[in-house]
Formats: C-alpha cells, structure tokens, sequence
C-alpha cells in the first residue's frame, strides 16, 4: 500500500523549518512509542537547562516499560525524531542505517558522523566509527538526541550525538523475565536484576542478560546476539556519585547482500545465487567498560571524570572473487582486526564565578590501537568462505587530546548566551609489517606505513530569548568537524593508506522554537549545514570501496513536532523533516586505466542530491497506555524516495508502513506480568528498508520485511 496523502504539498513552503521532535507526553500515561519529557534536566548540552530553555534541537526520549516490542534495535525505540533517519538493514552482520541531518547517510556498515553514548561512555571509537550493537534497550532509562554538529561539546562529529542512559537500581530487589517471539523464528529471552542501596557506602545495581537469535527475513541472514550490561550506582555521603558500567556484545550474523531493482522485484527475499558460495559473515566481540565520578566542592564548582577501555575483535567474509586478488597489493576477501581502546574526560563547572554565568572547563583524550590484519578468502583448492594466506598485516594508532570550554551568561532576565570552543585534533600513524619485493616491479607489495594529523578550532554560539514561561525561540552557529575513519582511509587508488584524504568541516545555522501550553507540545526550527571537503564514494578498487573529498556540499531542511495528552491515557504524537541535501560543486569523474569507458568514480553535477537521505520523512502515533490493564497503539510512518549512487541513477521508491500493538499488564502485590502482541508493516508493504551507497556492483537494495508479527510476556518478581 502506497499513500499518496503522503505526497506533502506543503514541502516548499516548510524548506527551511525544523522542529524539534518532544513528544514530551506526561510519564504517566504509559505510551508504548518514546516519551520525551521536556520538564526534566536536559543532560547532552551540560548547561544545566530544561528542555524549554536549551538553545538547540535536543530530544530527550523516556521509553515506557510498556514498550511492546522485541527490544533488539534502536528502529523501536527511536521512531518519529525528526532529522533522525534510522533504518532497519534487516542485516544483523551490518548495525543499523542511521544519519542525522544527511550526515552518516554514506555508511554502508555502522554509524558515521553521529557520536554515541552509552551511560557517559563513548560507543563510538576514537576514528569516528560507531556501532548500536552494545546499546542494552532492556535496562534503558532514557535517550537524549542532539541535533546538529556542537563539535565544541563531543569532538569528532558533523551530524549529532545519541546519549542512551542505563536504569539506576532503586527500592528492593527484583528479577524480571522476559521472552518475544515472532516472524522467521526470531526468539529473545532476557534476564533483569536490580536493587537499591542497603547500607551506606553499598551500590545500586542493574544486572542485565539477553539472547536473540533469528533465521532472517531473506535467504543467508540468520544471526544470534549475546548482550550484557552491569551498572553499579554509588551514591555517596559527601555528594559525589560513581557509576560503573561493563558491557559486553558477542554477534555472529550472515550477510545476504543487496539486491539489483531487477532480482529485488523478482524474489525480495533472495539472496543473489552466485554469491552464496562465499559464505559472506561477521563476527563481532567487544567488551567495554568505564567508570564516572562527580563531585560537588561546594554550591558553586563541580568536578567529573570519566574513563573507559574497550576491546573489539571483527572478522568478516567478504564476496571477493579470487581474480580480483591477484593484484599483490590486494589486501584480501577477509578482513581481521583487533582493537584496544582506552580514554579520559576530566571536567570542571563553576556556576556564578561571574553573576548569572556558567562555565565548564574540560580535556578529553582518546587512544587506539588496531591490529588490522587481511587474508584471502579461499583455499588452496578454491574453496572460499575460508581464511586464506596473509595478505595485510599492519599496525594503525589514533590518539586525540582536546581542551574544550564553555560558557553560558543570563545576561537579561529573558535572554540567554551559550558558547563553545574545542581545539579538536586527531593524530594518525600506520606501521606495515606485510612488505614483498620482486625483481618484477608489477609484484611487489611496498611499505604503505604513514602518519597523519588533522586540527581543528571549533566554536558555536546560541542566543535565546523566553518570550513567555510557555515560549522560547533561539538561534545557533556551529563549526563541524569529521575526520575519516581508518577504515575510510584503509583503501586507496594504490591499495595503499588513504593518507590524502581530509577530513569535513561544516558551518551549521538554526533557528528554532519551542512551545509547552495546553495545546500540547510543539518545536519547530530551520537549519541549513554548509559543508568543505565532505567524504564521498570514489568507486571500487578491486572490490574495495574508496574514498575522495567534495569541494562543497549543502544539506538545509525543516523538523516539526506536535504532541499531546487528548484525554486520560489517550495520546497522539506527530512529526515532520524536510532535508535538502546535495552536492554544491562538480566533483570531477576518475578515470579507470584499464577501462576508459568504465571510470572508477563518476563525474558528480552540482545540484544532485546526496544519495543514501530521503528529503521527506513524516510520522504519527495514536495509543491508549495506562499502567495497568489493557493497553494498545498503532503508528503511520512515511520514508521519501532515496537516491541509490552521487550519480543519482537509480532510487528507492517512497513507502508509507503502519504498525499496531496491543498488550495487558496485570499487578498484584510482588508480581507484575505484562503480555503484548505486535504487527509491523500490516499492509505487507513491498518497500525497500536501506540503501547500500554507491555499490560498486549496482546492487544497492537491501529489502524490508513484509508483514511480520511478534508477541512476548514478562514476569517480575519483588523480594
């Protein structure tokens, strides 16, 4: 089903606006889609403000207990926030497609260009890569999503920030198990102890264990997840708190690849009959853990600190055919690396050092070390899915150490400034350990090893004005900042490291509103991201994708939300983005040597759109959720059309899905059970649910799942 209401007349006129998604619902109603509660402290800006007063496009999203859903992905969770694209790859081998604002839209695996948190600690590694997979939704307390690049507040980053919060352990001890089921065998079980303090001097705790396996909606797309999360709350007499998370993700998922328009329309569950013979797969393995510390000194100066340490091991099977590896600099069909990673953030906040300003001083450092190694991916005999010979082996090393300032000044009773500034710099360095020389120059495999650093002053500045306790409006700059990741800059035209690469810088403008008042909860804002050096597809090199710089690339648009408690546990949420993102240069084509007729990189017209970004995306929920009893919901979600390749050849058709749940929760004395039933895609839509960017194959579908259902219960039990 194909809604052509969905067509959006009004998209002209709304070029330009943006709003900001706070479906700030009242907690007690109980909604099964996220509630964003614009009286609390918004935490992701540290400026100490409600949401009403932060001079940014923040969201802060409270999920219900009642959520009914799996719970294995951030697509639950995080639907109608508007710049916020995610989608579901259906690729458990691949993370989640997610980009905010168009940036990260390029990824064809984990997140780009978005900086994320869990409990304090960075999800994303020090190059920039980020993954969702470590993200525990079970013992979620809530998620804040930043908006815009404020590279001033987390560095390396041009598209926003998602900080996702873990349960504190409160009251008495409990147990909760849970089990879901549903389409292509999917099964989750999962395991939840908490308690609060005892004694002074003793931690809260929130224990957390689940298991999540399925056959796929397509052919080679089964994958099991092992995910665990501790978090240990001290709350301690003088003032201070401690926190201390250790996570751990273990993933085995097959990769069934994208489809041709031509094979998806013809079989959209298929996965393309040659490449099955490569066994396409990834393994995942990553343990983190971190600890933070605030301390009170007296009313007006606070301290904090922050460290982590990680460890992430990858190996993933690729579909390279033996020919293509030939070239003895060819680094392989199987990628292997192993990464340590450690870091630091130390901050302090004086509150009215000067009357009626706030000051935040900090450093933050970040350090990486990969042992990437490349092997073929076949055997003696020709066999492949199989760890060949050695054919990379090297050392890479990233460190970053970035002083950071910020300020905020109530200068008049209704007027408010905040500044930042970052001096942000990233150092790379790469050690080859796989040199051959020949006497046949044609064969020989040279020292790649290099070094390079990027830097960066970044500001931003934001200016509100609370025209009424119920209304506020404001205006923002900020400088954005996103250096390649090594897996960018691991492939050149010569095989080689990518050291010519550069990163993106991004001059960002918004101007926005917000309003709370019994018609409900509305922002509305615009933004337009200007864009120098932006990292873009420069073709596919022996089955390796590489990458180059555009000159300038523009992205501007229009985010809208409304919501509101219609009556008792009746509410209804809305939202609306606009982005315009495209090329603002001509990116000149790269000639292929051995095809002149076939180049390695199209040339880009200025005017195409970015590919991978749909410019119209629009959502809206209805649900009756007390907290007891009988609760239900369904949910409208629009995806505009979007481009596959910079050519722009080919698009994903726009698609509009409807959702519904329904479930009951029963409480009596110590015990509480909660049942609930799930269908998505109830017109069994034939859509496609991402888009693989620039596909050097022309296979760039990545087909969604058609109508599918889950249903799950959970018990509690108090002691």
């Amino acid at each position: 089903m194909q809604c052509k209401a969905f067509n959006f007349p009004i998209q002209m006129t709304l070029l330009g606006l943006t709003a900001s998604i706070c479906q700030c619902l009242y907690a007690e109603t109980g909604s099964t889609e996220p509630v964003l509660l614009p009286t609390i402290q918004i935490e992701v800006t540290r400026t100490d403000t409600a949401w009403l007063n932060t001079p940014a496009s923040v969201y802060r999203i409270e999920p219900d207990k009642n959520q009914n859903n799996v719970g294995v992905n951030l697509t639950e969770t995080l639907k109608g926030v508007p710049g916020l694209q995610l989608n579901n790859r259906e690729n458990y081998a691949q993370d989640l497609q997610l980009s905010m604002r168009g940036f990260g839209a390029r990824s064809t695996f984990g997140v780009r260009g978005i900086r994320l948190y869990v409990d304090g600690i960075p999800a994303t590694m020090p190059d920039g890569q980020g993954q969702t997979s470590n993200i525990d939704l079970s013992s979620l307390s809530h998620i804040e999503v930043l908006g815009g690049p404020f590279s001033s507040l987390y560095g390396n980053s041009s598209g926003g920030a998602i900080l996702t919060t873990s349960k504190e352990g409160s009251g008495q001890d409990s147990i909760e198990l849970g089990y879901s089921a549903g389409s292509h065998n999917k099964n989750r079980a999962d395991v939840i102890l908490q308690g609060g303090a005892k004694n002074a001097g003793e931690p809260s705790y929130v224990v957390s264990s689940s298991y999540f396996d399925t056959d796929g909606y397509r052919e080679h797309s089964a994958a099991q997840k092992v995910l665990s999360n501790t978090k240990l709350t001290w709350d301690l007499e003088d003032g201070s708190k401690i926190n201390w998370v250790l996570n751990h993700v273990d993933i085995h998922a097959d990769d069934p690849q994208g489809l041709t328009r031509e094979q998806w329309k013809a079989n959209p569950k298929q996965q393309v009959p040659f490449l099955k013979q490569f066994d396409v797969r990834k393994e995942i393995n990553q343990t983190q853990t971190g600890l933070t510390w605030s301390k009170p000194l007296n009313d007006q100066h606070e301290i904090y600190a922050m460290a982590y340490a990680g460890q992430r091991e990858v190996t993933q099977y690729q579909s390279i055919p033996n020919t293509a590896q030939a070239n003895p600099r060819h680094a392989g069909g199987v990628i292997d690396f192993s990464r340590d990673y450690y870091g630091t953030d130390l901050r302090w906040t004086g509150k009215d050092v000067l009357p009626n300003t706030r000051f935040t001083a900090g450093l933050a450092f970040d350090f990486m070390d990969e042992e990437r190694k490349g092997f073929e991916n076949f055997d003696a005999n020709g066999n492949y899915g199989v760890k060949g010979d050695l054919r990379r082996d090297e050392n890479n090393t990233l460190w970053n150490l970035d002083p950071y300032l910020q300020a905020s000044w109530n200068f008049l009773p209704a007027w408010t400034v905040d500044a930042g500034l970052r001096y942000s710099n990233v150092h790379y360095q790469s050690k080859d350990h796989y040199i051959k020389f020949d006497a046949d120059p044609n064969k020989n495999n040279g020292d790649d090893s290099g070094k390079t650093n990027y830097s960066k002053l970044l500001h931003s500045v934001a200016l509100t004005w609370e025209m009424t306790p119920e209304f506020t409006s404001y205006i923002s700059y900020a400088k954005g900042f996103e250096t390649p990741t090594f897996t960018e800059m691991a492939y050149s035209a010569n095989d080689g490291m990518n050291f010519n690469l550069q990163p993106a810088s991004s001059d960002n403008y918004e101007l926005g509103i917000k309003a709370q008042n019994v018609w409900g909860n509305f922002t509305a804002a615009i933004f337009q991201s200007k864009t120098q050096n932006d990292i873009v597809s420069a073709g596919t090199e022996n089955g390796r994708a590489t990458f180059r710089n555009a000159d300038r690339t523009l992205r501007e648009g229009a985010e809208l939300s409304w919501n509101k408690a219609l009556w008792r546990d009746l509410t209804a949420q809305a939202s609306y983005s606009y982005i315009d993102a495209t090329f603002d240069a001509f990116v000149p084509e790269i000639a292929n040597p051995s095809d002149p007729t076939k180049p390695k990189a199209v040339a880009i017209p200025s005017g195409n759109s970015i590919p991978g970004i749909a410019k119209n995306q629009a959502f809206a929920t209805l649900g009756w959720q007390p907290e007891t009893g009988f609760n239900a919901g369904v949910d409208v979600r629009y995806m505009d059309k979007v481009y596959v390749d910079d050519a722009n050849s080919d698009a994903a058709p726009s698609y509009t899905v409807v959702s519904a749940n329904a479930g009951y929760v029963w409480t009596q004395a110590d015990w509480k059970v909660r049942t609930y039933v799930r269908a998505d895609n109830l017109f069994d839509e034939n859509y496609i649910g991402s888009v693989i960017v620039n596909d050097g194959n022309g296979r760039f579908f990545e087909p969604a799942d058609g109508m599918n259902w889950s249903a799950g219960f959970s018990v509690t039990k108090v002691f």
